[in-house]
């Protein structure tokens, strides 16, 4: 796939269906509560109907597509372990040992882990192997891809949401592996956002004063030295980016494609979802955040994204963890959707808009 042939992938993909999501508004408004109680339960209801074009929402099989990859970057001391452990949690992923694995299976979602570009082989057939590269280049010296490169990790997250809805999916988490990806991640953010490193880059898994400040350091050199072009969200993935991220942003488009949602995890899964809306303006119909990050740009993101995130709990794991979170909240929100009775039935006179100020 070339950079024309993803335009005119994407070019085509059509926003929410607004009839869709008002028969879904009236639904809700029938339910013998008083209107609009549930909020942004009510709201994210809504724009799943809109997406599927469909009032009749139901999420039965559900999954965590967990991008796996390692960046060169780590090589500068930017994180307190090796990358190494990419793949010791990518192997945990298959053996259902990992924080996001016990979180899943409370949600009744499958873990789906995929090597992206791991310099260690899993040799686990449950991990799929998609890999584009053993990791990528040292930001702090070159870009971390080709731009070819990026467009075959996008390619692979539009085609595992394709393949895995074939198998009967209708909903998915966004999650990641990768030691470095909060560095690429608050690089990606800092020039799509336009804002200060300072502001946007955290101590991720936990870094001291003084690599905090050595992290800055690397993402203004990796900056300095790659001169991405903000205009162009391509140009920016490539050079500064991961092949987890590109994994995601293609995840993000194929769920607008197929029209399945997709869950936004944390800071790294709303850094791919700003690359795949700066592409794709519509895939933001496809986009279902689950919580703010802790990371000091999670909601900066976010706003950039134009959505509200349901949770607010300082969760910082990655691995999709926060996005499974809302998989249970959702299940609530059908339940009153599609279970509970209306003004009509109860015989109970039905709530009107009364305005405010």
């Amino acid at each position: 796939m070339d950079s024309s042939e993803l335009l005119n992938l994407i070019g085509s993909v059509p926003p929410g269906n607004d009839a869709a999501a008002l028969s879904a508004k009236r639904r809700w408004d029938a339910i013998a509560k008083p209107l609009g109680s549930l909020g942004l339960l009510e709201e994210s209801v809504i724009r799943i109907a809109a997406l599927l074009g469909s009032d009749d929402v139901k999420l039965n099989k559900r999954a965590v597509l967990a991008f796996c990859s390692d960046n060169g970057v780590v090589c500068e001391g930017v994180t307190q372990t090796g990358p190494e452990v990419t793949a010791v949690v990518a192997a945990n992923f298959a053996k259902g040992d990992t924080s996001v694995c016990r979180m899943a299976a409370v949600a009744h979602a499958d873990i789906i882990p995929i090597d992206m570009g791991m310099l260690t082989i899993v040799d686990d057939e449950r991990v799929l192997r998609r890999r584009v590269a053993s990791g990528t280049g040292n930001i702090a010296v070159g870009p971390a891809m080709t731009r070819p490169q990026a467009l075959a990790a996008i390619k692979t997250g539009i085609d595992l949401v394709r393949e895995y809805k074939e198998k009967g999916y209708g909903i998915f988490a966004t999650g990641e592996m990768g030691i470095g990806n909060t560095t690429t991640s608050s690089a990606v953010a800092a020039v799509l956002l336009n804002r200060p490193i300072t502001d946007v880059t955290g101590r991720g898994a936990g870094l001291s004063d003084e690599g905090l400040k050595r992290k800055i350091a690397v993402i203004e050199k990796a900056i300095a030295v790659n001169r991405p072009d903000p205009e162009d969200p391509l140009d920016v993935l490539s050079k500064l980016g991961g092949f987890d991220i590109a994994g995601m942003v293609g995840a993000f488009l194929g769920g607008a494609i197929y029209r399945v949602p997709i869950i936004i995890d944390g800071f790294i899964s709303a850094v791919a979802a700003l690359i795949a809306k700066r592409l794709c303006p519509n895939a933001v119909c496809a986009m279902f955040p689950s919580h703010v990050s802790a990371e000091p740009a999670g909601m900066m993101v976010l706003n950039a994204l134009g959505l509200t995130p349901l949770i607010n709990a300082a969760m910082r794991l990655g691995e999709g963890s926060g996005a499974v979170v809302l998989l249970p909240i959702l299940d609530m929100a059908l339940a009153v959707y599609n279970e509970m009775r209306t003004f009509e039935d109860t015989g109970i006179e039905a709530y009107t808009p009364q305005g405010g100020s």
